[in-house]
């Protein structure tokens, strides 16, 4: 059974930082890119991050690109999203999804999400 569960999410101020950590199971992990996507309110969903089977490639979003990093262990079938400077147009329930999704949408093989609320 291919599960993806992410976790790390919060409630973070304006320039602050978090993680956000994605554990796999079910599936031969080393076989695919990983997405991140997320769902903002009122918004539909919207690839954030992508990376490639060995980490070795990655991609992001404009909207994201020099404040995210995007990370793999594939030991340990985990991934990671490292998100600083944050911003209150990131507040969105992120999503850990299976495969290099273009474009990401929520009828993927994905996670629950983890919320992220960027606040003052």
């Amino acid at each position: 059974q291919v599960q993806l569960v992410e976790s790390g999410g919060g409630t973070v101020e304006p320039g602050g930082s978090l993680k956000l950590s994605c554990a796999a199971s079910g599936f031969t992990f080393d076989n695919y890119w990983i997405t991140w996507g997320r769902q903002a309110p009122g918004k539909g969903p919207e690839w954030v991050s992508r990376i490639g089977r060995i980490g070795g490639i990655t991609e992001y979003a404009e909207s994201v690109k020099g404040r995210f990093t995007i990370s793999r262990d594939n030991a340990k079938k985990m991934v990671y999203l490292e998100m600083s400077d944050l911003k209150i147009e990131d507040t969105a329930v992120y999503y850990c999804a299976r495969g290099r999704l273009v474009p990401f949408t929520l009828d993927s093989t994905r996670g629950q999400g983890t919320q992220v609320t960027v606040s003052s």
